[in-house]
C-alpha cells in the first residue's frame, strides 16, 4: 500500500477511523510527534503508510486496540510479511520486510511511551539480516565522464542537466538529497554541499570538487536565473516551470543519459551512488572516509564496495603474486621450454587426453 504525498497536508494528520481508541486512531498523534522532533516529512508519509498497512492487518483478525496486541500478534505479522508478494509476483525483499518491522516495532514502542500498553508487544523482536546486495552495475571512469558529455551545456535545461550529472558523480548523493538541495547548503568558499536530514534524518557535509564547483556556478548564473519564476523558491535545482525538480524526474533524466551514452549497462541515479564509492575505493581512499560521504551509518554497509572491487584485487593479484598461474615446464639450464620440446611433449599429451596438459613447476619429469 503507498499513500500518496498531498500538498498542504501533514503525514501527522488524523487518520479516518470510528473508534477513537483504536491502533489506528493513534497514527496520527504518533507521527504528529516525530514531526515535531525533526524527522522528515518524506520519511512519515512512508511510516504512515506501512502502519496503515499493519493496522489493516490487524483488524482482519479483530486486533483493533493496543491493548490487543502482544508477541504473539508481531510475530504473526511478521510471518506475513515474509511471505507476502508483491505486485510482481516476488515476495518482499529481506531490505523492505526489516524496514516495515522496524516501522511497527517503534510505533509499539511509543504506545508503550504513552502507558497505551502496559508492555512494548515487540521489544523483543528479531529483524530479518538481509546480506548486503552487491550493485548491478558500476561505471568506469571513462564511462561516467561519455555520459556526463550527454547534455548539451549550450542550453539552459542542458546546462541544469550536467550540473546534476557532475554532482551526482562526484559526491555519490541520493536522489532525494540532490532533490532538496536549497542554495544555502552550498558553501563555495568551504568547497561542500551540507546534506540536511538526509537518510535517517541526519546532517553531514559533502564535498564538492573544483570541477563540479565550477559547473554549478555556470548553472547557478547562466541557467537558474532563467528557469526561476517564482523568486521566493529556495531549491537549487529547478524544473521547466520554475519548482524544485522532482526526484522522478531526476530518474528518468539519468537512466535517458546512460542511455543516449551508448554504454550497454543500466540504471538511475544510484549508479552514480555506486560509481563514486567504487572508484574512490579502487584509487585508495580509506573506508571510513567512503562511509562518510556516502552517510552511511554503519560501515558493514559501506564495505559491500570491497567486493565491487573484486575484479581490481584479481588482476592485481594475477600480475604480482608468482604462484597465481599455471606455467609449462622450463628446460634444465636455459630456464625456457624449448620449441621441439613443446610440439613433442603437446602432440603427446593431445593424443592421450585431447587437450594440451599445462605441468606445474612442482612436476619432477618420471626418469626411464
Amino acid at each position: 500500500m503507498m499513500l500518496r504525498k498531498r500538498k498542504g497536508h501533514s503525514p501527522g494528520e488524523p487518520v479516518e477511523t470510528e473508534d477513537s481508541h483504536s491502533l489506528r486512531a493513534h497514527i496520527g498523534p504518533y507521527l504528529s510527534w516525530l514531526e515535531g522532533r525533526g524527522y522528515s516529512t518524506s520519511g512519515l508519509w512512508t511510516r504512515r503508510a506501512d502502519l496503515l498497512e499493519f493496522c489493516n492487518w490487524c483488524k482482519e483478525r479483530e486486533i483493533t486496540r493496543p491493548t490487543d496486541l502482544n508477541r504473539t500478534v508481531i510475530d504473526l505479522y511478521q510471518r506475513f510479511l515474509s511471505r507476502r508478494p508483491k505486485q510482481d509476483g516476488n515476495l518482499l525483499s529481506l531490505q523492505t520486510q526489516s524496514k516495515k518491522l522496524f516501522t511497527v516495532a517503534k510505533y509499539c514502542k511509543w504506545l508503550a511511551r504513552e502507558r497505551l500498553v502496559a508492555y512494548d508487544p515487540a521489544a523483543e523482536l528479531e529483524f530479518p539480516r538481509p546480506s548486503l546486495r552487491l550493485p548491478k552495475a558500476v561505471l568506469t571512469a571513462e564511462e561516467a565522464e561519455r555520459v556526463l558529455a550527454v547534455p548539451d551545456p549550450t542550453t539552459v535545461l542542458g546546462l541544469r542537466d550536467r550540473a546534476i550529472l557532475e554532482l551526482f558523480y562526484a559526491t555519490g548523493i541520493r536522489r532525494s538529497e540532490l532533490a532538496n538541495l536549497d542554495l544555502e547548503h552550498i558553501e563555495f568558499g568551504r568547497g561542500v554541499i551540507a546534506i540536511r536530514r538526509g537518510k535517517g534524518d541526519k546532517d553531514r557535509f559533502v564535498p564538492l570538487g573544483e570541477r563540479t564547483a565550477a559547473w554549478l556556478k555556470k548553472y547557478l548564473v547562466d541557467s537558474r536565473s532563467r528557469l526561476m519564476v517564482y523568486g521566493e523558491e529556495r531549491a537549487v535545482f529547478l524544473a521547466a516551470r520554475g519548482g524544485r525538480i522532482a526526484q522522478a524526474y531526476l530518474t528518468q533524466l539519468v537512466g535517458k543519459a546512460i542511455e543516449d551514452s551508448g554504454i550497454a549497462k543500466r540504471g538511475g541515479c544510484h549508479l552514480f551512488r555506486h560509481t563514486a564509492a567504487t572508484l574512490m575505493l579502487e584509487g585508495g581512499a580509506d573506508l571510513r572516509f567512503i562511509q562518510q560521504l556516502l552517510g552511511h551509518a554503519d560501515v558493514k554497509t559501506t564495505q559491500v564496495y570491497t567486493r565491487v572491487s573484486l575484479h581490481k584485487l584479481k588482476a592485481v593479484h594475477a600480475a604480482t603474486h608468482p604462484g597465481a598461474r599455471l606455467r609449462p615446464r622450463r628446460e634444465a639450464g636455459t630456464g625456457e621450454e624449448t620449441q621441439a620440446a613443446k610440439g613433442e611433449r603437446g602432440s603427446k599429451d593431445e593424443t592421450r587426453s585431447g587437450a594440451p596438459k599445462i605441468r606445474l613447476d612442482e612436476e619432477k619429469p618420471v626418469s626411464s
